[in-house]
């Protein structure tokens, strides 16, 4: 999941002379958030394909495959608590008074 990519809604949201910065930022961040969950699929099959290949016999290193499954867990963690402090944050702002 690329970090760097975080940075522009949040210098979106910065700038006050632009006139749609809310619709702007949600966009970027929906479409960040996808991106990054495309890449955490994309780990979990390429890690799926290297033991299945691995299941069928076929040639396959036996590091290459303990890499993809390591970069596979590692990423669904991530997004996963990418998610849990997404979730708190969202019920924090429901609990605020106006």
């Amino acid at each position: 999941m690329r970090i760097d990519a975080a940075k522009s809604p949040v210098q979106n949201l910065t700038n006050p002379l632009k006139a749609n910065v809310t619709e702007q930022g949600s966009d970027n961040f929906g479409r960040m958030l996808m991106d990054a969950i495309k890449e955490v699929n994309g780990a979990q099959s390429d890690a799926t394909k290297l033991q299945n290949d691995l299941m069928a016999n076929r040639p396959v290193e036996t590091h290459d495959l303990l890499i993809a499954m390591e970069r596979a867990s590692t990423s669904l963690q991530l997004m996963m608590q990418v998610r849990n402090k997404t979730l708190e944050a969202y019920q924090e702002l429901s609990r605020m008074q106006v």
